[in-house]
């Protein structure tokens, strides 16, 4: 990817480019971008990167800095969820570059914080994501605030037909980089699947887990099983975390800086981390619940096996999902090689598992059994006892009545 990028990139030519996850399409444009301002570092923002996520944002603001040192460059990261002055603050202080989700910048836009009139250079990253998550009149604002003559760098792992009328737009006359297939998962990348009743993925996850010591990224379908999911392994002695779109900006961060560290072997995410988020070294990607489209398969899977490493991809399907494992295959153009389920998998910890309570030194007072015994040595009372206090009552009753 980056041979084929770089050149025409340093040469200021317009490039669209696709490849698999994990192939170094950051570098791709960092690269170009710090070398062609690096000649005119005077302050105002020159370049806008448009990323879909905080997360990928915030990685690519990381790596800028790395690259950037020493060169009189700066950037700011644009992005909700974090501290909006320091955001400005940054940007006054003559950041060069932008690294935007397309949200936050058009709102900057709209309230007039930001301008973006001297910028010479483009970037949009995951560009068919952001499409997805309906950023598209968000991108066009901002393109549209940009000078014609400006540079646009457009990379995605995918392109799809919606993707066609902006590119022919924005992007003219490009140079086409397509390295791979982008509907097919790197070859590195063992593909594995279990069917399995929905009520023993638990118990094979855990399964999976003790086999194995290295990092795991567990795929969820919503939020809400994100979080149970999570939960429900930290309960059996996992050191698991979760990530999806309804945390905070910190919660996101913490749990991600802690996978990355190894504080958390497992983080359980829903598609939110399927593209951007770059971890070395996971062990193997489980799909915890089959994706929704044959795409985030891609993304998913694309978190290991990076940059030529060997990498596993588990998917859990019940017997109702053979169909959409099928059209999963044709789509990929690969097969999933079939594992046998273990007969005797953990047995779960059930949600509502009791906390054990601390200990007391109180003196203990008397058994249940003991209670019981005196309860049957009571006398007990005498027969038509019942009887004449319901007679006494009827008899009030009628007094009153």
């Amino acid at each position: 990817m980056q041979a084929g990028a770089i050149p025409p990139a340093l040469e200021g030519r317009n490039v669209v480019a696709t490849a698999q996850t994990g192939t170094g399409k950051t570098l791709a444009f960092l690269l170009p971008l710090i070398s062609n301002l690096a000649a005119d570092p005077s302050k105002g923002v020159k370049a806008v990167i448009l990323t879909p996520t905080r997360e990928l944002a915030i990685q690519i603001h990381e790596n800028f800095q790395k690259i950037a040192a020493g060169t009189g460059l700066k950037a700011a990261v644009v992005v909700g969820g974090l501290n909006e002055s320091k955001q400005l603050f940054e940007i006054q202080r003559g950041a060069q570059v932008l690294v935007a989700t397309p949200g936050r910048l058009e709102d900057f836009l709209n309230r007039k914080l930001v301008k973006l009139g001297s910028v010479r250079m483009a970037i949009l990253d995951e560009a068919d994501r952001m499409l997805d998550m309906g950023f598209l009149p968000a991108m066009e604002k901002i393109l549209g605030r940009m000078p014609e003559g400006r540079q646009t760098l457009f990379f995605s792992a995918t392109i799809e037909k919606s993707i066609l009328p902006l590119i022919g737009q924005y992007v003219p006359d490009a140079v086409r980089v397509e390295i791979g297939t982008t509907t097919k998962p790197a070859s590195e990348i063992d593909l594995h699947i279990y069917e399995v009743e929905s009520g023993r993925k638990l118990g094979l996850l855990r399964h999976l887990l003790a086999e194995d010591a290295g990092s795991v990224l567990v795929f969820a379908r919503t939020k809400h099983s994100t979080d149970r999911l999570a939960t429900r392994l930290a309960r059996s002695g996992v050191k698991a975390t979760a990530i999806h779109g309804d945390r905070t900006q910190n919660q996101r961060r913490q749990a991600l800086e802690g996978f990355k560290k190894g504080s958390y072997r497992v983080l359980v995410a829903t598609d939110v981390a399927a593209r951007g988020i770059h971890v070395d070294n996971i062990e193997q990607v489980v799909n915890f619940d089959m994706p929704q489209a044959p795409e985030d398969f891609v993304h998913r899977v694309g978190r290991t096996g990076r940059a030529g490493q060997k990498g596993r991809a588990v998917t859990f399907a019940t017997r109702q999902e053979r169909g959409a494992v099928r059209l999963l295959e044709r789509t990929i153009k690969a097969k999933l090689t079939p594992m046998p389920v273990p007969g005797v998998l953990p047995e779960d910890v059930p949600e509502n598992a009791p906390v054990e309570a601390p200990k007391s030194h109180a003196p203990k007072g008397p058994s249940l059994e003991a209670i019981k015994r005196a309860l049957q040595a009571q006398p007990k009372p005498k027969k038509g006892f019942f009887a004449e206090k319901k007679k006494k009552f009827s008899g009030k009753r009628k007094m009153f009545a």
